[in-house]
């Protein structure tokens, strides 16, 4: 009896606290731009593109989000200048370069520091059309080696059985880690293609090859284990701070399959994509998972409260969790508080991410003014990663004031996980209520060694680095009028 009258009472702590606006400290609060499908990125020029990711990023930072989700390889192509793959259909024609020319990640990337945001490049690993009717431009790798690729429902993929094409991707992402100054690579829900009826994923060939007579269901699900354990080392090797992460869709599996399995009847990761992202977890490959739950909280076969309450028992251990949100069923129905309140009261859960991004800065149901207004009133931290470095910066040094405008000594990169890459500001009414645990006291984030003060008050300044570990406060800089 004791233990039930402390669960409700923490449910509804939690519930109090959300409607009030207490927010956490620290908090994943994320967001999906996707570019496949989007018509604007093509329509605007160059000048226009630029004008429009700033104002998203503007926008998204407004309403309390702290880091993006930019896709950048949608289907075997880029959003990015490569040498590898050609430009996205949905930025030009043809896989022509852009005119006048720009790189969107590089763009993003440096908008999104200077604002104080994470931006994690986003990978679909092996899809390349999303037709029947597509084609690829000329010279693409799918002309070069049509061996390699698999034609499923009219669509086109890559074989995840061949190890030239685990190869390949691994190259594809050391190239984006080496070149941009990224702060993770995710990948969404897309391993294996989603099954359709009386359609058969024809992979005899490879599997005949590699198969070595195993289970083929347990072959597939180790072919793309090989990826993500493969993608992790060459990530790690090359930028350890660099964070890697999935997004799977909702079910690992249901209880009628695995007694381990959540109490749901839908399709499942493990046997519908075969993506075990439970063992990925386990074996520490990944940083971090972003189950997709877009269902309603009393879904009838994948119910949310079902389903984040088994995510939050089942992972989490190792490995952050956050939960993927859908921003227009939530409003319609009403369901941001309870949401929220389910997230925020887990031991395991450290944040959500929001699909889609776009929906967000729409305002969608009102989502843009309820998160500024109270669930996201103050601005939070990433969660730390502290199996990447636990080292801690030093304080903020160098502290100037002209009228209300706060500068400080940037810090020097070395290329480390301890490299300082943005600044928290706190602000207070009076130097002796001076404590950085307060998160009401938590102002801004920024990629900038200056900031103008709002307002009155004394402030201090932190350090953050790449694995978001903080520093200690500043010495105090007080503003008048």
């Amino acid at each position: 009896m004791r233990t039930l009258k402390l669960i409700i009472s923490l449910i509804l702590y939690a519930t109090s606290l959300i409607a009030s606006g207490e927010n956490p400290k620290r908090e994943f609060r994320g967001a999906w731009l996707n570019t496949i499908y989007q018509s604007q990125f093509k329509r605007n020029t160059t000048t226009q593109n630029k004008a429009y990711i700033t104002s998203l990023l503007d926008s998204l930072k407004s309403i309390g989000i702290n880091a993006i989700f930019f896709q950048v390889r949608a289907q075997a192509d880029a959003f990015y200048a490569s040498d590898y793959e050609p430009w996205s259909r949905y930025l030009t024609d043809g896989g022509k370069a852009p005119s006048p020319f720009w790189d969107p990640l590089e763009f993003i990337i440096t908008e999104a520091h200077s604002r104080g945001l994470e931006l994690h490049a986003w990978l679909n690993p092996y899809r390349v059309t999303t037709s029947a009717k597509q084609t690829v431009p000329k010279g693409h790798i799918a002309l070069k080696y049509p061996e390699r690729f698999i034609r499923y429902d009219g669509k086109l993929y890559f074989d995840p059985g061949l190890p030239e094409n685990r190869e390949y991707i691994g190259k594809i992402v050391d190239d984006i880690v080496a070149r941009y100054d990224i702060d993770g690579i995710h990948f969404d829900d897309y391993f294996y293609p989603y099954p359709v009826r009386n359609k058969t994923f024809s992979d005899d060939k490879s599997y005949r090859k590699y198969g070595k007579k195993k289970n083929r269901k347990a072959w597939r699900r180790n072919n793309v284990d090989l990826l993500i354990e493969d993608l992790h080392k060459r990530i790690s090797k090359a930028k350890p701070w660099v964070r890697f992460g999935i997004s799977p869709f909702g079910i690992w599996r249901n209880k009628s399959s695995d007694p381990k399995g959540s109490d749901t009847k839908g399709l499942q990761n493990y046997d519908g994509l075969y993506a075990d992202v439970l063992l990925w977890e386990d074996k520490e490959w990944i940083d971090y998972l972003i189950p997709q739950l877009y269902w309603e909280l009393n879904h009838k076969a994948a119910s949310y409260k079902v389903l984040v309450d088994w995510w939050g028992n089942n992972s989490g251990k190792k490995r952050h969790i956050y939960i993927g949100q859908d921003v227009s069923r939530t409003m319609k129905l009403n369901e941001l508080e309870a949401k929220l309140s389910k997230v925020r009261i887990s031991p395991t859960l450290q944040g959500n991410c929001w699909w889609p991004g776009y929906d967000l800065t729409g305002n969608i149901g009102g989502i843009a003014d309820s998160l500024s207004q109270y669930y996201h009133k103050h601005p939070a931290l990433v969660p730390a990663y502290p199996w990447k470095a636990d080292d801690i910066p030093s304080p903020v040094e160098g502290l100037k004031v002209k009228q209300r405008k706060i500068s400080w000594k940037k810090k020097h990169k070395t290329g480390s996980c301890g490299d300082v890459i943005k600044y928290a500001i706190y602000r207070f009414d009076n130097i002796d209520d001076i404590d950085i645990s307060d998160a009401n006291a938590l102002i801004d984030i920024t990629g900038n060694a200056e900031f103008n003060a709002p307002e009155t008050g004394y402030y201090v300044i932190t350090a953050i680095n790449r694995v978001n570990n903080e520093s200690d406060a500043s010495a105090p800089i007080l503003i008048l009028k």
